[in-house]
């Protein structure tokens, strides 16, 4: 059992390894990585929200996203505001929601791609498997899971 439960993980993996090359392949002709654009992704869901909890949604420590942020800041792409307390905010600037948007064309090009092995009823299967199998809750990146 045990053979095929690693073989079932390394499919995940090797899936999921093969969809950020393809995607950060292709974002790279709009002029970001994927990484920054998760992030310009993750703050365009939740403006004003901090670093700890763009880390979280972006499965990055605060430090690697912090470094990340920087970089987004200083390619005027996001704009960091002081906040309640020590708390910073971080907000898309109109350049780096024209960079999001352009990435969305791209990533839903690469992503059809990716999938068109699957029929739809297959996607919409795969996509209640994996909403399933990761729970209610997106995992934090300060709180590991056993997967």
């Amino acid at each position: 059992m045990h053979g095929e439960l690693q073989e079932l993980g390394r499919a995940v993996k090797q899936a999921q390894y093969r969809q950020h090359r393809a995607l950060d392949s292709a974002l790279q002709t709009v002029g970001t990585t994927l990484a920054q654009w998760d992030a310009l992704r993750a703050i365009n869901r939740s403006p004003g929200a901090s670093a700890r909890e763009l880390a979280a949604a972006t499965f990055q420590t605060e430090q690697a996203f912090g470094t990340l942020a920087g970089r987004l800041t200083a390619q005027e792409l996001v704009e960091r505001r002081p906040g309640h307390g020590r708390r910073i905010e971080h907000h898309l600037t109109p350049v780096g929601e024209q960079v999001l948007a352009a990435g969305h064309k791209v990533a839903d090009r690469v992503l059809a791609e990716c999938f068109s092995a699957l029929p739809d009823t297959d996607r919409a299967t795969l996509l209640d498997l994996l909403r399933r199998l990761n729970g209610p809750q997106e995992p934090r990146a300060s709180s590991p899971t056993p997967c």
